[in-house]
């Protein structure tokens, strides 16, 4: 891991990350120079992957079991972190989940638990973060990893949709509350990327097919090029950047027909 990387001296927590984008997020801040925390909820051999990944490449990771959802384990996160690493600088929030579903089948638990993890989470997090990096006297980053279905609707994906549009607008609003402190806040908005929770779809060459015509570029995007948008908005080359949402989506979200 380089140490005179974009993120040298940082500590970083990445929700999440043991898989999909938030597993390419901690490893890419992690050779960037980050200290990185690797949370997951459940998949304890993902996030111990992840930190193994990080060590023999000579960074610094530790991994942390919590629900972001549950207040008491996100603050004993963000402590632990601080512990480790002396301070928090960066805050990725990626953990999310999705449930498919046409609207009048939606129960009211499962649409407890998308918003729960998806809007709730962020919140939860943003707030113990933003304590901690204003205890340490730190110009804190926040990225969170939101959907192109902040602006676009989903039919069938209701909950989903309405946690990622409440994301967007709890961003905006916090631009402004932030900012005073040197804190900056930005959203990243994946459009159809390669991951773990795309499983269905990936094994499905006709769906594939189709979603490939739907996107400009023509192929869905990697992880990877997710994360390298994370990195310049946990970077001191972002900042300037606040209040915004990146859109990571081969053109997906202007997608038209000509007629």
């Amino acid at each position: 891991m380089s140490g005179n990387g974009r993120l040298a001296g940082k500590a970083a927590i990445v929700t999440g990350s043991d898989s999909g984008i938030g597993r390419a997020i901690a490893l890419r801040f992690a050779q960037e120079g980050a200290a990185v925390t690797v949370n997951y909820h459940r998949n304890a051999q993902g996030a111990d992957e992840v930190k193994g990944l990080i060590e023999q490449a000579g960074g610094r990771a530790i991994v942390t079991q919590a629900d972001v959802a549950a207040t008491a384990d996100v603050q004993r996160m963000i402590d632990g972190t601080v512990r480790a690493f002396g301070g928090l600088d960066i805050l990725v929030n990626n953990a999310g989940v999705e449930i498919p579903k046409p609207f009048l089948d939606v129960p009211e638990d499962e649409w407890a638990l998308v918003l729960a993890t998806n809007l709730t989470g962020p919140f939860i997090c943003m707030q113990a973060a933003v304590r901690a990096m204003l205890q340490g006297q730190r110009k804190g980053r926040i990225v969170n990893i939101s959907s192109i279905h902040e602006d676009v609707p989903m039919p069938g994906n209701a909950p989903y949709c309405a946690a990622k549009g409440g994301l967007r607008m709890l961003m905006r609003t916090l631009c402004d509350e932030l900012a005073p402190q040197g804190i900056t806040i930005n959203n990243i908005a994946p459009g159809a990327i390669a991951t773990p929770i795309n499983q269905r779809t990936l094994a499905d060459p006709q769906k594939i097919a189709t979603l490939n015509a739907y996107i400009p570029l023509g192929r869905l995007g990697t992880p990877e090029e997710v994360a390298a948008v994370a990195v310049f908005l946990a970077s001191d080359e972002a900042s300037y950047v606040t209040g915004s949402t990146y859109f990571v989506d081969g053109g997906m979200t202007r997608h038209a027909l000509g007629l």
